[in-house]
């Protein structure tokens, strides 16, 4: 159904959803995050995410539900084992979950495919669309694992998974990230924890917690209102002064002046698009 106006107004439910956009523009808020949506974008909202549409061209929205009975049930899980651990992190990185231009189009494709079935009702409708979903959570994963180091996979050990989604799920309590902390949690020896992170991820503990903090200050400095003060109190960092230090290091530029270079090569690109 075709959309001028949001269906509902600020809400939030118990369910994962997938909201596809299948045509029109406007913005999305998810919590107290703003992102521009536009044709083909889809968004994954998690269990009491609060979330909105402002809606600036008629949209055509498209929601696929996951109650707790799918993804917990143990078929789903074997097809799909790093799903509820995807779907459980995947809110601290607003924005379309399919970053990949090729996924992109592969996405959109098989969405259109689910549509299709879900109006269609032909024969197997139902077996189709199940195959179909679950071929689109593969790419959701994919696309999310992205931000994993590059010997993660879905066929690596589970403990070095829970490793990885305790740190995204604690990302804001820096208490428990410390190794004291890991090791106590994971029954890993202090002095063992930071070589089997390594062997099995090919970077150090802190140089993960390090890069994944600065990707979600990217997202705070590029989708939030949020000052860099906000921002460094809400990661654990001393002050701003010290945000401003680490993230210079790592990016050669302030956050401002990252915040700066992005709005004004959008808008050089929006321009030169529209002639």
């Amino acid at each position: 159904m075709v959309r001028d106006v949001c269906p509902r107004g600020l809400h939030s439910h118990t369910f994962f959803e997938l909201i596809f956009i299948h045509d029109g523009e406007g913005t999305q808020y998810i919590n107290e995050t703003a992102m521009n949506y536009k044709r083909g974008d889809l968004f994954l909202v998690a269990p009491n995410d609060n979330h909105l549409f402002k809606i600036k061209k008629p949209t055509q929205f498209f929601f696929i539900r996951f109650n707790d009975v799918f993804v917990r049930s143990p078929k789903e899980r074997q097809r799909l084992k790093q799903l509820e651990m995807i779907l459980s992190n995947a809110r601290h990185e607003p924005g379309c979950v399919i970053v990949n231009e090729a996924d992109r189009s592969y996405s959109i494709n098989l969405l259109g495919m689910i549509i299709a079935e879900h109006q269609e009702q032909d024969l197997y409708h139902n077996e189709l669309i199940n195959q179909l979903i679950n071929t689109l959570l593969i790419l959701v994963a994919r696309n999310i694992n992205r931000g994993f180091p590059v010997l993660v996979n879905e066929s690596s050990e589970k403990k070095i998974l829970d490793i990885l989604s305790y740190i995204q799920s604690n990302i804001y309590s820096p208490v428990k990230l410390r190794t004291v902390a890991l090791s106590d949690h994971f029954g890993i020896a202090e002095n063992y924890l930071g070589p089997y992170f390594k062997q099995h991820t090919n970077e150090s503990l802190q140089q993960y917690i390090m890069k994944y903090k600065l990707r979600l200050i990217e997202n705070r400095l590029l989708h939030t209102g949020m000052r860099v003060k906000e921002i460094a109190d809400e990661l654990g960092f001393t002050d701003k002064s010290h945000l401003n230090r680490i993230f210079k290091k790592y990016r050669g530029i302030s956050p401002t002046e990252f915040k700066r270079q992005f709005f004004r090569n959008s808008f050089r690109s929006e321009k030169e698009k529209n002639g």
